[in-house]
């Protein structure tokens, strides 16, 4: 097994890309394996590491079908709905409540006083 050049901040050479810049100009990566890495060096922690990927062996991305369209309609439309209350909230569910923000914390003037 080689080991991986090793570029730093800024430096790698024409050919190479992340895969956000792969994404940005309609590319994937396509199943190749990480060509190099990049490293920018931190102070008190290890370095921030990005994996490179050859240009030339990258594939274009996939189209969206009306089948994947629709499934991803759908995942994002299960992700509003409450589990406790059972309506749409209009905004993506935290995962942190699990519930919506009226649901994970009631309003305690609408329960009934005990006199």
């Amino acid at each position: 097994m080689g080991a991986l050049p090793v570029f730093r901040w800024r430096l790698a050479p024409d050919g190479y890309a992340t895969r956000r810049q792969l994404r940005a100009r309609g590319l994937r990566p396509g199943g190749q394996e990480v060509a190099a890495t990049l490293e920018r060096p931190r102070r008190r922690r290890g370095p921030l590491v990005a994996y490179l990927y050859r240009v030339d062996l990258a594939k274009p991305v996939r189209p969206m079908t009306p089948g994947r369209r629709a499934a991803l309609a759908k995942a994002n439309a299960a992700r509003r709905v409450c589990p406790q209350c059972r309506t749409d909230a209009g905004y993506v569910i935290p995962a942190s409540l699990g519930t919506c923000v009226p649901c994970a914390y009631p309003d305690p003037c609408d329960s009934p006083r005990s006199v």
